[in-house]
């Protein structure tokens, strides 16, 4: 519901404030006083186009502000919230900046916004019905949406199983599609994936294999160069066999124990270097010892070098085809285990094709039943509601209009087949749906938003207004120009309409008539001041005593006539005693 609007410097408007309430609130004043400045504010705030010349001469820019309370849970104060707004206990305010320059600037609980969200807002918050405005329920889209809402659960329970069906569908045949359409594609990455299986299973490659051929090719490669510093190793150690008087390590040593051990018991600390002697002594043998076992093993085999650096060879070149960033056989043997499942997969896609074939033929079947069903409680509900609405209009001073509904499919090779016709679906059906208006006998049914006058359009979407109360959400209504052309019985039908329409949503009215007026909850008046403007005293809510004298105004241009306020008294009597029945 729409609290409180604050305008500045727009139009004829200084600085004023709009206070509405719930029920229906009807805005009047004098020509020119700046009534449809109101339209064009909540205009703003719905995301409108920024006209630099709506900013009132002599300031540098216009501003609207809107105070908005939001139910618990509305979509709008979800898309808010997710835009970066925050309430204000439970309220949504909303500004709107337009500079002389033309620049706009939005801002939404605090935030600035684009433009454009205002607009997404104003979907599910406000209804704008005005000779110069977009109708909400003039898009056919709406129309389909505003009917499925009017039919209730005969349409809402199997549309709701059709979306499941056709979400199925969607993702079935995206799969279907993806594995079809690129079938070339997926035989020669499954060819590639053969090929390098083969060649790696014929390398039959080993993890670790890698490292230690290398090692091995190092070892061999330099085997003269090992086996002689072994044998001089020790030589050096345990003396050279072909020299009997050379000098080694392990008789230099000998000669040291022996020193030591004439002389141990004399002295402790000597008796425990003597010790360490020995034990230099066995180690000085296990590495002679090993020393001559590695000389003995080592064979300078050109053969086996060869054979070592072929296989290094057949390594090296898978790492270059199948490794990775490291460039070793480890990255080889996980492509290879990667490869395989992937073989598996593809080679198993022709199967799966068969099978998602089948499922995408049965749930067309399934949706295309649910589709007709949707379908046929669609027809019965617009049959209701085209003989609500015209029976509306008779009392709106169209007798002889007759509104209906076009439900049509649109024919589609791709599509799915209903009554033996194959048609385009979607996620709402296969129906397109339009309101048709007949304003006259004779005349062909035309679309609504051709098919009326801007005087008969205003009291057409009213007519629909009070026919969808209740199925439609949205919470705040606004008519600008509803009661144009029409007069006498006609404007007291359309002012207890609107007080109708009021009894399940806030409904505002800028409005030249008395005979809507009266039937307003709330009755605002736009009085300019003396040099022509606005002030924030300028919009103001009238007592009974005022109302009267503002009715009275209106029906006769003169405040304190009798007559008129006779007149103007019996207005409201007779726009309150509906209501008090």
């Amino acid at each position: 519901m729409l609290d409180e609007m604050r305008i500045r410097d727009l139009g004829v408007i200084d600085d004023a404030v709009v206070e509405l309430a719930p029920g229906f609130t009807a805005v009047t004043g004098e020509t020119g006083a700046g009534k449809t400045m109101v339209v064009t504010s909540l205009g703003l705030l719905l995301g409108g186009r920024a006209d630099p010349a709506l900013v009132r001469g002599g300031s540098d820019r216009a501003v609207v502000e809107g105070r908005i309370e939001l139910p618990a849970g509305s979509p709008a104060a979800a898309r808010a919230l997710e835009a970066g707004a925050e309430l204000d206990d439970g309220a949504l305010l909303i500004s709107r900046t337009v500079s002389a320059e033309g620049r706009s600037r939005a801002h939404v609980g605090g935030r600035s916004v684009p433009v454009g969200l205002l607009a997404e807002l104003g979907e599910d918050l406000i209804a704008v019905h005005g000779q110069t405005d977009q109708q909400r329920l003039l898009r056919p889209s709406r129309q389909r949406g505003a009917l499925d809402r009017y039919a209730g659960e005969a349409v809402a329970e199997p549309l709701a199983r059709y979306r499941e069906v056709y979400r199925s569908l969607r993702e079935v045949s995206a799969t279907l599609e993806e594995l079809t359409t690129k079938a070339r594609e997926r035989a020669q990455e499954a060819d590639l994936l053969r090929f390098g299986l083969e060649e790696i299973g014929a390398a039959e490659p080993v993890a670790g294999e890698d490292v230690e051929l290398a090692a091995e090719a190092e070892r061999l490669g330099h085997a003269d160069a090992l086996s002689g510093a072994a044998t001089q190793a020790h030589a050096a150690l345990a003396g050279d066999p072909a020299d009997p008087d050379s000098l080694d390590a392990g008789t230099l040593l000998a000669q040291s124990r022996r020193a030591l051990e004439a002389v141990r018991h004399h002295d402790e600390r000597l008796a425990a270097l003597a010790d360490r002697l020995n034990e230099v002594g066995y180690l000085l043998a296990d590495v002679a010892g090993d020393l001559a076992g590695y000389a003995d093993d080592l064979d300078a085999d050109p053969v086996r070098l060869a054979a070592v650096e072929d296989r290094r060879a057949v390594l090296s070149q898978l790492v270059r085809k199948y490794g990775g960033p490291e460039n070793s056989l480890a990255e080889v043997l996980e492509w290879a285990e990667a490869g395989s499942l992937r073989l598996a997969e593809l080679d198993g896609d022709d199967g799966r094709i068969d099978e998602l074939g089948a499922q995408e033929t049965a749930l067309r079947a399934e949706l295309a039943e649910l589709a007709a069903e949707v379908s046929a409680a669609r027809h019965a509900a617009a049959d209701r509601f085209a003989a609500a609405v015209s029976a509306e209009l008779a009392e709106l001073a169209m007798p002889h209009a007759r509104v209906s509904f076009a439900i049509s499919q649109v024919e589609d090779l791709a599509g799915i087949e209903i009554d033996g016709r194959t048609v385009t679906y979607g996620p709402h059906g296969v129906d397109e749906v339009e309101v048709l208006l007949a304003p006259h006998p004779g005349a062909q049914p035309r679309p609504i938003a051709k098919g009326a006058s801007g005087g008969e359009l205003s009291r057409v979407m009213l007519a629909v207004e009070v026919v969808f109360a209740g199925a439609d959400p949205v919470p705040t209504y606004l008519f600008d120009e509803v009661d144009a052309g029409v007069g006498g019985k006609a404007a007291v039908e359309i002012g207890r309409r609107l007080a109708k329409l009021a009894q399940s949503a806030q409904v505002v009215v800028v409005t030249h008539l008395p005979q809507v007026a009266a039937f307003a909850d709330r009755h605002l008046v736009v009085v300019k001041t003396n040099d022509g403007t606005v002030t924030r005293s300028g919009v103001k809510v009238l007592n009974d005593e005022e109302r009267v004298r503002e009715l009275s105004r209106m029906l006769a241009g003169l405040e304190d006539s009798e007559l008129g306020r006779a007149h103007a008294e019996e207005l409201l009597a007779t726009a309150r005693a509906p209501r008090a029945d």
